[in-house]
């Protein structure tokens, strides 16, 4: 069982970015497709903002299209998600999650305790 840990949140100003960190404690990532999603207050999680596969792909959603980045380090321990143009409304706990395809709906399977993002002047 992989364990996940996300790091990097803060509180940043509108049009500012941030990266997160997503690290694999004691192993690596690279049997693993891993999402990013977010859940703001008061709010149900959204479903997967991006996706970072194991052969170096990226999936992402059409809402963040153009703003987000995900990627992965050369330890394959490490995934990154990088977000410009950063707006209020992105003011969420960030989760990452191993995931896989239910039919036709990326599922997260093992889940990491989430970082706070927190957008406002």
């Amino acid at each position: 069982q992989v364990q996940l840990v996300e790091s990097g949140g803060a509180l940043v100003q509108p049009g500012g970015s941030l990266r997160l960190s997503c690290a694999a404690s004691g192993g690596t990532l690279d049997d693993y497709a891993i999402g990013w999603f977010r859940q703001a207050p008061g709010k149900e999680r959204e479903g997967v903002l991006c996706i970072s596969t194991p052969n170096g792909g990226a999936y992402y959603a059409d809402s963040v299209k153009g703003r987000l980045t995900v990627s992965r380090n050369n330890a394959g321990n490490t995934v990154y998600l990088q977000m410009n143009s950063l707006k209020p409304e992105d003011t969420a706990v960030y989760y990452c999650a191993t995931v896989y395809l239910n039919g036709t709906k990326w599922t997260g399977h093992y889940w990491g305790q989430g970082t706070q993002v927190t957008v406002s002047s």
